[in-house]
């Protein structure tokens, strides 16, 4: 079974950056596709990103030109480097995984596997 860890929230500024990292437990991600979701106080949870094996990418309208998802397949590693951070990307973020060799979706009923979040606040 995949496990997935996500780290690397905080507090930062408006205008400030953060990276994400999410550490998964399978040896490679080839024919995972990898996603980013977030969740706000008393909002729905959304995807934000998501990576498949081919390097094919997804990215929500509102984190496009600011947010970039990238892995590193030697360390099992997504990472989101999230900038130019605004007050309402406030949020739990967390990672999902889902076995796949197609395009990957912002849609959460898609993937199986989820890491508990990791918490980011951006201060106005």
């Amino acid at each position: 079974e995949v496990q997935l860890q996500a780290f690397g929230g905080g507090l930062v500024q408006a205008g400030g950056s953060l990276r994400l990292s999410c550490a998964a437990s399978v040896f490679t991600f080839e024919n995972y596709a990898v996603g980013w979701f977030r969740q706000a106080p008393g909002k729905e949870r959304e995807g934000v990103s998501c990576l498949n094996s081919d390097g094919n990418t997804y990215y929500a309208d509102f984190v496009k030109g600011r947010f970039t998802i990238s892995s590193d397949n030697a360390k099992n590693t997504v990472y989101l480097q999230m900038n130019i951070l605004k007050p309402e990307d406030t949020a739990i973020y967390s990672c999902a995984a889902v076995v796949t060799n197609t395009h990957c979706t912002g849609i959460d009923a898609w993937y199986d596997y989820w890491g508990q979040g990791t918490e980011v606040t951006v201060s106005s």
